[in-house]
């Protein structure tokens, strides 16, 4: 009923019900979404969210979902994905990037306009809107240096921009983690340089992270935050974790940092082996890992019950 509400409002909106989110994530895991959107302008995105606030239905966004675990419940409510809010535009040293737009591809454009500052983020794959929403980074490099501003939507449905000091940016951190504010767009401000470097350096850091990340299995990128002092793929090796295998998912052999989806994983597989590393590593070394990826949604047994009261 809400679904075919949704899809006569909004009739240039692709919109699909109970749509299994695993074929969505990184992951290749996560159970169904009661109401799955995907918008394609600022202003579909707003209509959606007044129109959510308006019946009181939960909404959860997710952009390139690359860092992301999806419960095998599923998301109950209206899952908003944001992949096709992807144009980019230049102007001079800056470009403009809708927040659905992958973090790879605004590199390369960046590239393809003579201007540095994200090679750093040339293999990071999620969107610019998740990028910004927990200050991605790699190889000595993160969102907040570039950055200049962000145009966000609240869930009452109120457009803001911010400047890039209103953000609170730390490792792994953005104020919009407490705010829960939608990222709508955002503006980078970059340096010119020599296409030349920029390209070298792009394929340096590509050729590093191919030798590195088990690429060639379903991941959700780097699973926990580096602790103080530690380097958290040195642990799990050190405890002997490496290869550990549970259910479909495996602490990847190629970097420990990585769990990879080797034989239909579920998300509870990666869920179970994540609070077990966290275990055995607070146990051996004293030190307790925190996880980079966000983990949502319900467990099946949730969901199981709430269809049963329906």
């Amino acid at each position: 009923m809400l679904g075919m509400e949704l899809k006569q409002k909004f009739p240039d909106t692709i919109v699909k019900e109970n749509e299994k989110l695993a074929n969505y994530t990184y992951t290749k895991t996560g159970g169904p979404a009661d109401i799955l959107v995907f918008p394609q302008s600022k202003e579909e995105v707003s209509g959606i969210v007044a129109w959510v606030h308006s019946h009181a239905i939960p909404l959860t966004v997710l952009g390139n979902s690359s860092n992301v675990i999806i419960k095998d419940g599923g998301i109950r409510g209206v899952v908003m994905i944001l992949s096709e809010m992807n144009r980019i535009e230049v102007k001079r040293s800056r470009l403009i990037v809708q927040s659905g737009a992958r973090l790879i591809d605004t590199a390369k454009r960046a590239l393809a306009e003579h201007l540095s500052g994200l090679e750093f983020a040339c293999g990071i794959p999620g969107s610019v809107g998740g990028a910004i929403y927990m200050n991605a980074g790699a190889y000595d490099g993160e969102i907040d240096e570039v950055i200049e501003s962000v145009t966000v939507i609240t869930r009452e449905g109120t457009i803001k921009t911010y400047k890039k000091e209103e953000l609170d940016f730390s490792y792994r951190h953005s104020k919009l983690q407490e705010t829960d504010e939608i990222v709508l767009e955002a503006v980078f401000h970059l340096a010119k340089g020599k296409h030349e470097h920029i390209e070298a350096r792009m394929a340096e850091l590509t050729a590093l992270r191919e030798s590195k990340q088990p690429l060639e299995f379903p991941s959700c990128g780097s699973v926990f935050k580096r602790p103080t002092g530690f380097f958290t793929g040195k642990l799990i090796q050190e405890a002997g974790l490496q290869g550990l295998t549970w259910g479909g998912a495996q602490v990847s052999m190629k970097h420990a940092g990585f769990i990879v989806n080797i034989n239909d994983a579920t998300a509870t597989d990666y869920i179970e082996l994540i609070e077990h590393i966290k275990k055995i590593i607070f146990d051996q070394f004293g030190v307790k890992l925190e996880t980079e990826v966000r983990i949502i949604g319900e467990d099946v047994m949730g969901y199981a019950h709430r269809l049963l009261k329906s």
